[in-house]
């Protein structure tokens, strides 16, 4: 990444309550868990991993006025992360409740202010970052009905400024509900990043490199997560490269599409080739699934 060059990142603040289960969920009993409150929120989450790679970073979005919005801006800015926040009264700062076992998870959500974030506050944040080349955007931001004007103005100041675009498709079931919709809301980004799930809804249940080529209509490159299974790249030129997973022990998967997003991100806008990038952004996930939480360790 050229010095100078700051990737800004629009969506979600979250504060995330992580319970790692020490078994399958007993309904209408109990559960021994191991629990832990932190940060998190898609958006922020990715802003935190790529301030931890050393690029300059701003996260855009909204929190309550309250001590857990107080607490989620001072740990981004410890972290490195510039924070162009609303503090937005009468509606608390998000909350995610993470149920996770057998590497996989499962969130109750609360959106919170989240849902309130403004365009004009985005486009205002766009305005006072001069050295921004990036905009990352969380799809949550779009796959909400309030703060979906927000999503697409900066989709669209960001095209006007000339920055590249990226956005991270967020999660399956919102998706399914938004439909078609969403392939027209993120038209012409310059990198679209789905899962194996949301690669499903968006494109059909075909195998993962077909599914890149059918949203490569949409994006001008797609990057499918695949767990386990690895990553793979599909530009419009045709370009398709894969990349395998890293073997690690996994602990808790929240946050790790987060972390991939940012190695990606970071090694994409410093030149690397699509292997390169992939393989950074690999690192990065593994890293996350390895340790509870969403976050780089401090």
């Amino acid at each position: 990444m050229s010095r100078g060059s700051r990737i800004v990142v629009v969506g979600d603040v979250i504060t995330d309550v992580v319970a790692v289960l020490s078994g399958p969920l007993v309904a209408g009993s109990d559960t021994a868990a191991r629990i832990r409150f932190s940060g998190g929120g898609q958006a922020a989450n990715t802003a935190a991993w790529i301030a931890a790679q050393g690029a300059p970073v701003t996260l855009v979005g909204a929190v309550g006025d309250d001590e857990a919005g107080r607490e989620r801006v001072a740990e981004l800015a410890q972290a490195g992360v510039d924070c162009v926040v609303q503090r937005q009264e009468g509606y608390p700062t998000g909350t995610v409740i993470v149920l996770t076992t057998d590497g996989e998870r499962t969130m109750a959500s609360q959106r919170g202010a989240n849902l309130r974030l403004e365009g004009a506050h985005v486009e205002r944040a766009l305005a006072e970052a001069p050295d921004a080349a990036h905009l990352h955007l969380s799809a949550y931001t779009l796959l909400d009905a309030g703060s979906r004007g927000a999503g697409l103005r900066a989709l669209a100041a960001a095209r006007v400024r000339g920055l590249t675009t990226s956005v991270d498709a967020a999660s399956a079931a919102p998706l399914r509900r938004a439909g078609a919709a969403f392939l027209t809301w993120v038209r012409d980004v310059d990198l679209l990043l789905v899962n194996t799930d949301e690669a499903t809804v968006l494109a059909g249940g075909l195998d993962p490199a077909a599914q890149a080529r059918a949203l490569s209509a949409t994006a001008r490159t797609v990057v499918v997560k695949r767990g386990a299974a690895g990553a793979l790249w599909l530009d419009r030129s045709g370009r398709l490269v894969q990349a395998p997973a890293r073997r690690v022990a996994v602990v808790d998967v929240t946050g790790a599409g987060d972390a991939f997003a940012a190695g990606l991100l970071t090694a994409w806008l410093a030149g690397a080739d699509p292997r390169a990038a992939l393989d950074r952004a690999g690192d990065l996930g593994a890293m996350a699934v390895s340790a509870v939480g969403a976050r780089p360790a401090p």
